[in-house]
């Protein structure tokens, strides 16, 4: 495991105080319990917002949050960037959703057009756009993380571009995903982000396990017992997939008019 030895692993969550509108802490605390699950240790780290970013944790969450939240979390973590980057460069895992999503790439800007400089940890840049994007999410992963095919539920304004040989999470099938594309999310080493909340981990347990196996290796290939996390997901995607349906059918009949 990456900066643990044989401790237990860490997962830190990073500024929820900020970065935790709608739930992300669920994909720390899921972290941690698919660990425990195969007998491996692990740790919830909570690292509150005004605390120095430590350079020694596994992997580190950042969920999403709203505007003015989000520019103090982006003060704070181009603090801790050298702590950051370090541990990226050690084989730390960064997961990273919506509004930690966009902070993890180069710059974004607020919907009063002011632009925010971001940690760079992914070549990304974020404008705000209209309409905003709201409802569920598929996406499919096959070709980058080979975890098939992701739900979520999205809620932004963001339009995220992606700099040339960046690659996207997954492609969109369902939703709007990063609003530029037809992708969702981006993958560089091990630092992904996505706009996908539910939390995304809960309802997209294969991802989760991917995430893992880069901290602790083939035991997270090992099968937990998870009838929930796998029913949830197989009902997330088949409401998404009827929604989907529904808002085809919808346009087409107003095209005819």
């Amino acid at each position: 495991m990456t900066g643990a030895g044989a401790s237990a692993v860490r997962v830190g969550l990073v500024y929820p105080e900020l970065l935790g509108t709608y739930g992300d802490r669920g994909n720390a605390v899921v972290l941690v319990e698919r660990c425990r699950r195969r007998g491996v240790a692990a740790e919830l780290v909570v690292v509150p917002a005004g605390e120095a970013l430590p350079a020694g944790l596994d992997v580190y969450v950042f969920g999403g949050g709203e505007d003015d939240p989000q520019e103090a979390a982006a003060a704070g973590l181009r603090q801790g960037r050298a702590a950051l980057e370090q541990a990226v460069a050690h084989g730390a895992v960064v997961f990273a959703v919506c509004a930690g999503f966009q902070l993890c790439g180069t710059v974004y800007s607020t919907g009063d057009g002011r632009r925010v400089e971001g940690l760079g940890l992914l070549d990304a840049t974020t404008e705000a756009g209209a309409p905003r994007c709201i409802g569920e999410v598929v996406s499919d992963t096959t070709d980058t993380l080979g975890v098939g095919l992701l739900t979520g539920f999205e809620n932004h304004a963001g339009r995220t571009r992606l700099g040339r040989g960046t690659t996207p999470l997954g492609r969109v099938l369902v939703g709007a995903g990063n609003g530029v594309g037809g992708v969702d999310g981006a993958v560089r080493d091990r630092v992904v982000g996505t706009y996908l909340h539910g939390p995304v981990l809960p309802r997209n347990p294969a991802l989760a396990d991917r995430l893992l196996e880069w901290v602790i290796g083939p035991a997270a290939r090992h099968a937990v017992a998870d009838r929930w996390g796998a029913a949830l997901h197989a009902e997330r995607l088949r409401e998404a997939r009827l929604r989907g349906l529904r808002a085809w059918w919808r346009d087409r009949r107003l095209a005819r008019g």
